[in-house]
């Protein structure tokens, strides 16, 4: 075939070349310059390569499939020889194959069934400034590899749109940039009306853009549903049932106004009524389609009808659409979010990131002059760079693929958020997929290879018959769908219902019939891929679904309220509540799948009752029964009880005998971590110690002095406290004696006298007395100045501001009058006595006339005494 022509092709020889001699590149290069295709063809023959294979990863489907297809037709071949790809449930690789196209979960699972890679010799990250969870982690195994077991092998980051410096830096690799291939594009905001829905707002757009530009349309849509509004708007009929499907239209269009210019980047365009347009044929473009019409669109249109383009962020990046001469970009995509009300990340619809927008406006430019219309106001201020995924959504997938790599000290690009890796280490726990240690567990090896999040992958492990198994899927597939039901039931068995009925043939008036049938399909998805056979049963009862339910969520299993039937005891420690219509009001036992925190209350909007007798068999070691002892804060004494409870859930109480020392000790400290450090005895001055350490470790870090804030203390109450409550049955039994000997237990002897050097709490004044200091904190927890308050008949004949902490901190000197009133504050005590003390003696003589006011302070006898009366 004729070699076709790519900005990046002078660069390649330069790639290669780096290559040779540095395991690590960053590549930078814009869309259309040919990165995807042209770059694993020019590595096969590298020397460094040796004939082995190249792993690229492609973070979407429709891309993956088409970048293999374009690289194997370039070679004359078809997919499957020796260019491959590796999709979800789908794998075009022959024995022959060199390079292989992967999506991110794909080279997940490559890294952890074959750490030293065997048989790669190079691996590539594509489009890596969209920076999915599994892409982070993908690299950051791959560098544990390289540094660890492969020098050889070769890692290549490539993006049209990231920070190149930073990442260069972070991976210690040069960096190269390619030009891209494209003609000026121009840019307008296109006004929306009031309140105007953005499948109204896009129809108009594309009504405009037909009858004023001409080409081929691509319209960037957030996702399937809002494809399916816009196509139905084109069409002038409802959603159709199967969204997306492809389907050719005559759409009415209209025509510029008379002597309206055309607009440029930074005009707002009013619209245009346009001319009728023939045969426009409308397409879909998302990676849900079947292969067929992703293959269709993504090629020239047989008749040269011209077409419009209804396609997700998939047609963002790495892969090219012919024809299209005007791009209508919603601003809109959906990325994952944690919804803390699921437990899991959900797609949200989000403004995209700058580089995104810039990135679209340069698919209208890849065939000649093009024009782009965003649909949000000009005045809109959008982020620089897409947000990377790690940093906000739920982290168990990414924990459990910690702990089978064995470390988690892996280099990330931007490090997991530890509080998430905690929570998410905290469930897996619960769903027994680590061990106390937080090391991988044999079930959770086998959740690992079902490649889906902990919690669906716990459930659909949790049964071995093939009835349950197949209902299992079916309640996944539920579980990650959108909700196929209209009403605001909060029964999961209406939603399982509602599938039931759609595969007998009947879908209810309050049911999405396109919803149910994705969520048939993914079931059937699931049921391959569990080999399981059996077909989901046509009824069961609706505990047989919290049954199940359960397995995914054992932290969200709740107990109906004894005294209020509306409220439910979780398993986690907290408390919900129905909506007051609940369709699962009265059920002893439920299992939540979707909850909304709220500050008393969390809210219960999905649920199915469950059987306690599978509760008792299914999570027997969550069941426990034994004396505890617990803080009665109304008698403010410990209380000792024998309690039976299902986790957080107390089933029954009733008191106990003597309380056990060990737990008492523990039940009163854990009353403080309640009740906060104000409950405890502090005297003055041990408050004041416990400030002047704290100045101290700010003065003097090289001390190494603990950290005594009230963060500190409450986290370290288990060390420093509970031993000295041992034998201690009520909280006041801890005297301020005590209390001083635990606090300054971490401290050793020789420290605290330091301390009393360095930070003293009186010092010696002219007078020969001695006068205390003040420590104090600022709101920030930072040293205050300390504070000597001394009348100033005291401070004769001394010059110099006092100073402590080895002449390093200038004390604060509040000067008093005879009476004790302030008279003046400074640092500057020598400045005090030349300009303001004979301002201050001219006022305060007649007012003291007993106390010596001398010309001269300097050289005058401090005292703390008033004169003899008669002198």
């Amino acid at each position: 075939m004729p070699e076709i022509g790519f900005p990046i092709q002078s660069l390649l020889p330069e790639i290669r070349a780096s290559l040779q001699i540095h395991p690590r590149l960053v590549l930078e290069a814009p869309p259309g310059a040919g990165k995807t295709t042209q770059v694993p063809l020019a590595l096969l023959d590298a020397n460094w390569l040796g004939g082995r294979k190249i792993v690229m990863l492609e973070p979407r489907r429709v891309a993956a499939r088409a970048a293999a297809g374009f690289m194997a037709k370039q070679l004359g071949e078809v997919v499957g020889e020796t260019v491959g790809y590796r999709i979800r449930f789908e794998n075009k690789v022959g024995a022959d194959t060199r390079i292989i196209v992967v999506t991110e979960g794909i080279l997940t699972r490559m890294l952890q069934d074959d750490p030293m890679l065997e048989g790669v010799g190079a691996i590539l990250f594509d489009e890596f400034h969209e920076r999915h969870l599994a892409g982070d982690l993908g690299l950051a195994l791959a560098l544990d590899v390289q540094f660890g077991l492969r020098e050889d092998l070769r890692i290549v980051v490539m993006s049209a749109t990231l920070d190149g410096e930073r990442l260069a830096q972070f991976l210690d690799a040069p960096r190269l940039s390619s030009a891209g291939r494209s003609y000026p594009v121009e840019v307008a905001h296109f006004p929306a009306r009031r309140e105007e829905a953005i499948e109204h707002q896009a129809k108009r757009a594309i009504e405009h853009a037909l009858a004023t530009h001409p080409g081929d349309l691509l319209v960037f849509l957030p996702g399937q549903r809002e494809i399916a509004r816009v196509d139905a708007a084109l069409a002038g009929m409802q959603p159709m049932s199967a969204p997306g499907e492809l389907r050719q239209a005559r759409h009415g269009g209209r025509a510029p106004e008379s002597g309206q210019d055309a607009p440029t980047e930074g005009k707002t365009i009013p619209p245009h009524r346009a001319a009728a347009v023939d045969a426009i044929e409308v397409l879909a473009l998302h990676g849900e389609l079947p292969i067929e019409q992703q293959t269709r669109v993504l090629q020239p249109a047989a008749d040269g009808r011209r077409r419009v383009v209804l396609a997700t962020n998939v047609a963002e990046s790495s892969v090219t659409l012919p024809g299209v001469r005007v791009v209508i970009d919603s601003g809109l995509a959906r990325e994952p979010r944690f919804d803390p009300n699921s437990g899991f990340a959900r797609l949200d619809v989000v403004s995209i990131s700058q580089a995104s927008a810039d990135q679209r406006v340069g698919r209208a430019g890849r065939v000649a002059d093009g024009f782009a219309y965003r649909l949000w106001p000009q005045s809109q201020r959008l982020e620089p760079q897409r947000r990377p995924e790690i940093a906000q959504v739920e982290l168990a997938s990414l924990a459990l693929e910690l702990a089978a790599w064995g470390s988690d000290a892996l280099r990330f690009v931007d490090a997991p958020p530890q509080g998430a890796v905690a929570a998410a280490r905290d469930l897996l726990q619960r769903l027994d997929a680590l061990d106390a240690g937080n090391a991988i567990t044999p079930r959770g090896r086998r959740m690992l290879a079902l490649g889906t999040h902990p919690r669906l992958a716990a459930m659909l492990l949790a049964s071995n018959e093939p009835s349950r198994i197949a209902l299992a899927c079916d309640l996944a597939a539920l579980i990650e769908a959108r909700d196929p039901l209209r009403s605001r039931s909060d029964a999961l068995a209406d939603r399982w219902q509602a599938l039931a009925a759609f595969r007998n043939g009947r879908v209810g008036a309050d049911a999405n019939r396109s919803a149910l049938a994705a969520i048939d399909a993914a079931s059937k998805q699931w049921r391959r891929r569990l080999r399981c056979n059996a077909q989901p049963p046509a009824n069961v009862p609706a505990h047989d679904l919290g049954d199940l339910l359960a397995h995914a969520f054992p932290d969200r299993i709740a107990k109906q309220h004894p005294q209020d039937p509306k409220r439910y005891l979780l398993a986690n420690g907290r408390m919900a509540k129905l909506f007051d219509d609940s369709a699962v009001y009265g059920e002893p036992w439920l299992v939540a799948s979707e909850l909304r925190f709220e500050a008393k209350d969390a809210l219960l909007l999905r649920a199915a009752p469950v059987d306690e007798r599978h509760l008792r068999q299914a999570f027997a070691a969550h069941f426990r029964e034994g004396d505890e002892v617990r803080w009665d804060a109304t008698r403010r004494a410990l209380a000792s009880e024998r309690i039976a409870r299902f986790d957080g859930i107390v089933l029954s109480s009733k008191p106990a005998g003597r309380v056990d020392p060990a737990r008492a000790a523990r039940a009163l400290t854990d009353a403080v971590r309640d009740l906060g450090l104000s409950a405890l005895p502090w005297s003055e001055s041990l408050s004041q110690w416990r400030v002047r350490v704290q100045c101290l470790r700010a003065w003097m870090p090289e001390l190494g002095l603990p950290d005594l804030s009230d963060a500190a203390l409450l986290a370290s109450l288990d060390t420093w406290l509970m031993p000295a409550f041992a034998g201690k049955t009520r909280l006041d039994a801890l005297d301020e004696s005590a209390l001083a000997d635990a606090l300054k237990s971490a401290v050793d002897w020789s420290l605290r006298q330091r301390i009393d050097q360095l930070a003293p709490t009186r010092i010696d004044v002219p007078s020969g007395m001695q006068r205390a200091i003040a420590y104090a904190l600022d709101d920030h927890g930072e040293p205050a100045s300390p504070v000597l308050a001394v009348k100033l008949q005291e401070l004769f004949g001394l010059a110099q501001t006092p100073r402590i902490v080895d002449g390093r901190v200038p004390l604060t000197i509040h000067l008093l009058s005879p009476g004790g009133r302030p008279l003046q504050v400074t640092q500057d005590l020598a400045g005090f006595w030349e300009r303001t003390y004979p301002e201050v003696r001219k006022e305060m003589k007649g007012r003291y006339p007993r106390h010596p006011w001398p010309n001269d302070p300097w050289n005058a006898a401090a005292t703390h005494r008033a004169k003899p009366r008669g002198t």
